[in-house]
C-alpha cells in the first residue's frame, strides 16, 4: 500500500503520514485509524522502547 492510499483509506492527514515516515510521534487516534484500516493490532504498527534516562554528553 502506498502512503497516499493509507492516508485516504484511514482518513488521516498528510502531516500524520509525514510524521510516521520520519519516526516522529503521532496520536493514538491516528494509530487506531491505521489499525482499523489494516485490520491489525496496535503492536503490529508500533513498538515501545523503554527510556533508560541516560543522555549522551555532547
Amino acid at each position: 500500500m502506498k502512503k497516499y492510499q493509507l492516508r485516504e483509506q484511514a482518513h488521516i492527514s498528510s502531516n500524520s503520514v509525514a510524521k510516521l515516515s520520519k519516526g516522529e510521534f503521532v496520536s493514538m487516534e491516528v494509530l487506531l485509524k491505521i489499525c482499523e484500516t489494516l485490520d491489525c493490532n496496535i503492536g503490529d504498527v508500533c513498538e515501545f522502547y523503554k527510556d533508560d534516562g541516560e543522555t549522551e554528553n555532547a
